[in-house]
C-alpha cells in the first residue's frame, strides 16, 4: 500500500503543474471480470473472479477546450473463483486500481450534458484476503494464496456528465480494466496452463464538483 500512495502523490504533483480548472468526486458502481481457461490433462476448469461491488474517486484538471487529464483510483471487491464440473470454489480477494487517463469530451462550459471517451495506463494490485486452508477443492487446478501482486494495466472508458447546479455534476460511465492475470494471486497447479487476460468492465455512477 506504501507504493500505491507514493504513485498516488507522484502523479498528483505532476498534474498539478498543468491544471487550469479542477474537478474532483467520488463514484460507485460494480465490478465483472472475465474469466481465464485452465487447462490440463486432468480436464478443464475456469479461474477468475467473482463479480462485486466497486468504488472510486477521481481528481482532475481541464487543459483545452476538448482534453482533460484525470487521476484515479479504485478500490473493487474481487473474490477469488475456479470452476469446473459443477464445482466452485472460491476465496476472498480484492482489487485496488490506481491510473492517470486522457480524456476526449464533446464540449467544456457550453452545455448542460457532456460525451466524453478515455483512455488511461496505471496498475492494479490484486490481493487474496481468505483463511488458507490445507484442503481446498478444485486444488488439482490452482491454488488460492493470501498475498498480492502488482500488474501494469491499460484502461478505456466511455461515459457523460450532466450538470446538475454550476459546480455540481452527475456522472456515469462505462470502463474496462486491461491487464495479466495474477498467477501469484490464484496460482496454476504444475501442469496446469491459465490463459493470461483479464479484462475488468466496471459501470459506475458518481457525483462530481468543478472549480
Amino acid at each position: 500500500m506504501k507504493t500505491l500512495a507514493v504513485s498516488f502523490f507522484f502523479l498528483a504533483s505532476a498534474g498539478a503543474a498543468f491544471a487550469q480548472q479542477w474537478e474532483f468526486g467520488g463514484m460507485g458502481g460494480g465490478s465483472f471480470l472475465n474469466h481465464v481457461s485452465a487447462s490440463s490433462p486432468q480436464g478443464s476448469a475456469t479461474a477468475g473472479f467473482a463479480p462485486g461491488a466497486s468504488f472510486g474517486v477521481f481528481f482532475g484538471q481541464n487543459l483545452y477546450k476538448h482534453l482533460s487529464g484525470e487521476i484515479r483510483y479504485e478500490y473493487l471487491m474481487s473474490d477469488l473463483s475456479l470452476s469446473s464440473g459443477g464445482q466452485n470454489a472460491t476465496f476472498a480477494g480484492q482489487t485496488h486500481a490506481l491510473h492517470y487517463d486522457l480524456m476526449y469530451h464533446t464540449s467544456h462550459n457550453e452545455s448542460r450534458t457532456q460525451f466524453y471517451a478515455a483512455v488511461g495506463g496505471g496498475m492494479k494490485i490484486f490481493r487474496g484476503t481468505g483463511a488458507e486452508s490445507a484442503y481446498q477443492p478444485l486444488s488439482q487446478f490452482g491454488y488460492f494464496t493470501k498475498t498480492q501482486q502488482l500488474k501494469p494495466m491499460v484502461t478505456v472508458a466511455g461515459g457523460f456528465t450532466y450538470r446538475l447546479r454550476p459546480h455540481l455534476f452527475l456522472r456515469a460511465e462505462v470502463r474496462d480494466f486491461i491487464s495479466a492475470f495474477p498467477t501469484n494471486v490464484l496460482t496454476p497447479a504444475p501442469g496446469v496452463k491459465y490463459g493470461s487476460i483479464l479484462n475488468n468492465i466496471v459501470p459506475m455512477v458518481g457525483i462530481g464538483y468543478g472549480y
